[in-house]
């Protein structure tokens, strides 16, 4: 059973390219924030945001943060999701080099391969990356195998 789920995670992860970043404010009030992203081995999630970025100085000062990635095309009732609890912090420059060959390695059409000088110095944007503590999987309650009647989540390592 939770071979098949860690395959859903697996699909629905490489399937999409945006995932919403949730972080915390200094009022305590939640932040949401599309972000197209990357990952490396379904555990560690990158992103590049501009440090002055509300969600980025978020991240700087509380790194905990939630994400979730899905496909909103779905129809009703047939939603797939992962959703990730995880500690998020900016990647520091003297491990630029080494994260940006493993991060942009083979980028999507239309993505940017960044080179570690355009995420380092006076460049505007830096390299972000949120390592998973937690993954979940979201079953619609309709499911035929997992389904409750009630959507839910069930815990996978993909």
């Amino acid at each position: 059973m939770s071979d098949e789920l860690d395959e859903m995670a697996r699909q629905v992860i490489d399937s999409n390219k945006y995932m919403s970043l949730g972080t915390v404010g200094p009022d305590g009030r939640p932040r949401v924030s599309p972000v197209y992203f990357t990952h490396v081995g379904y555990r560690a999630f990158y992103w590049v945001s501009g440090p002055g970025a509300r969600h980025s100085r978020n991240v700087a000062e509380r790194p905990a943060v939630a994400l979730v990635i899905f496909d909103s095309t779905v129809a009703i009732g047939q939603g797939r999701a992962v959703y990730v609890d995880a500690e998020a912090t900016q990647v520091p420059d003297d491990e630029l080099p080494r994260r940006c060959a493993e991060v942009f390695g083979a980028v999507a059409d239309g993505a940017v391969r960044f080179a570690p000088e355009e995420l380092s110095g006076d460049a505007d944007l830096r390299l972000y990356v949120a390592r998973a503590t937690d993954l979940d999987v979201h079953i619609p309650g309709g499911d035929p195998r997992y389904g409750t009647g009630i959507d839910s989540r069930r815990r996978v390592e993909p």
